[in-house]
């Protein structure tokens, strides 16, 4: 790891390990954060296209997003970049001041986090492989096994799914969760599991990059947002952070980004980001 940051989406944690951080680690205000000089924020390691790596420097729509935002600021962004397993830990224990990454907004994620504007909207589909003829619609995943990311909101959309093959007089089969997506992609070619659920923006990328493996199929859950969170109660640097994000909608900096990584754009998402789950 580089001593730069970054983050996405995850699960709230009630280990030791993270009593043990609370008690040491507390959120920075942003009259304390101006006062050190920098603040703190964390992005995942591979969730494309939003964070990942391209030769060897850092890149995708949350990367770019964070640094038009360095460029407003006074003061030093430094950035880690992480597995998700250790992004919302990161913020709910006050190590880091915010995630600035793609993470579904969840009526449970918001007990204990405030959520930036939205930066996108995303639905689920899910990808299978695309020699497999057996899956040619939401029906034919009866039964079958899927692999989704530990802890993502996309484990907990999948109740949707079931209520949509339980209309066709199916089920839910066996659910295979992985630490991180590029596992479940893993397994899913070489055939350990059936498909895997997970946002469209993301699903479309894999399936762009790697087009003679894999193919998107159908939405399985209702729309939700995408938004950047930090500590729940940190209200003048969301304010600060909400100005800058608003802003580039406004002068359409944000729908350019969203034409480059998403080729289409949110244009009527709420300023404040609500949760259907």
């Amino acid at each position: 790891m580089t001593a730069l940051n970054f983050t996405r989406r995850g699960v709230l944690l009630g280990s030791a390990a993270t009593l043990t951080m609370t008690a040491v680690a507390q959120a920075a205000t942003l009259a304390e954060i101006r006062k050190r000089g920098y603040m703190s924020v964390a992005t995942e390691d591979d969730f494309r296209p939003f964070e990942f790596t391209k030769d060897g420097r850092p890149t995708g729509y949350d990367q770019e997003l964070l640094e038009m935002f360095r460029k407003k600021i006074e003061f030093e962004v430094r950035q880690d970049i992480i597995p998700w397993t250790g992004i919302l830990p990161g913020v709910t224990t006050g190590k880091y001041d915010a995630a600035v990454s793609a993470v579904l907004v969840t009526q449970e994620r918001m007990k204990t986090l405030d959520f930036c504007a939205p930066t996108a909207e995303s639905v689920d589909y899910y990808l299978k492989r695309k020699d497999d003829k057996g899956i040619q619609g939401i029906k034919d995943l009866n039964g079958l096994t899927v692999g989704v990311e530990a802890g993502s909101a996309m484990l907990k959309l999948l109740p949707q799914l079931d209520d949509m093959l339980k209309a066709t007089g199916g089920s839910l089969g066996k659910i295979v969760s992985y630490q991180g997506y590029p596992e479940a992609y893993q397994d899913l070619a070489l055939g350990r599991t059936d498909y895997v659920v997970n946002v469209w923006l993301s699903l479309r990328t894999v399936a762009k990059e790697k087009s003679d493996t894999f193919e998107v199929g159908q939405a399985v859950s209702k729309p939700t947002y995408i938004a950047w969170p930090l500590l729940k109660g940190n209200t003048e640097l969301l304010a600060l952070m909400n100005d800058f994000l608003l802003g580039a909608r406004k002068d359409g900096s944000m729908y350019a980004l969203q034409r480059k990584y998403f080729d289409t754009t949110y244009e009527h998402m709420p300023e404040v980001p609500t949760a259907s789950v």
